[in-house]
């Protein structure tokens, strides 16, 4: 019993004071780390969304070129092997979210050509930049 208190503490663990001022820096770091975490989702799927739009556009000015026409449909660019398959939307989670803009009909600039002139996504959510996704 000659062992002092201090040489028993010293091979032994924490002490509950330890345990709750290491527990508190975690929490003030997870809290900081979070808002920035969720804006790097956030600009990452916004990064997806351009990119889908640009590949989808672009297929559909190809097909345009092709065919002197535009499709009918976001299918007949699958179908006719414009695009591999419809994207899914980031922020929807669906591949048939889209919205098709169809040509207008009437429009002095193209003669009468019907069909999927562009593509906008479907939600309904604002992006990082104040401009909704809808309006891409």
């Amino acid at each position: 019993m000659g062992e002092s208190w201090h040489t028993w503490r010293s091979g032994k663990g924490f002490t509950l004071i330890e345990l709750l001022i290491v527990m508190t820096i975690i929490g003030i770091l997870a809290a900081i780390a979070a808002p920035s975490y969720k804006r790097s989702v956030v600009k990452a799927r916004e990064a997806v969304l351009l990119e889908d739009l640009y590949q989808m556009r672009r297929s559909i000015d190809a097909f345009f070129a092709d065919f002197d026409r535009y499709p009918q449909s976001l299918e007949e660019l699958v179908e006719k092997k414009y695009l591999r398959g419809l994207p899914v939307d980031p922020f929807t989670q669906s591949s048939a979210t889209w919205t098709v803009v169809r040509a207008d009909p009437l429009s002095d600039y193209e003669p009468a050509r019907e069909g999927v002139y562009d593509v906008r996504s479907g939600s309904n959510l604002v992006g990082l930049n104040g401009v909704p996704y809808r309006d891409w």
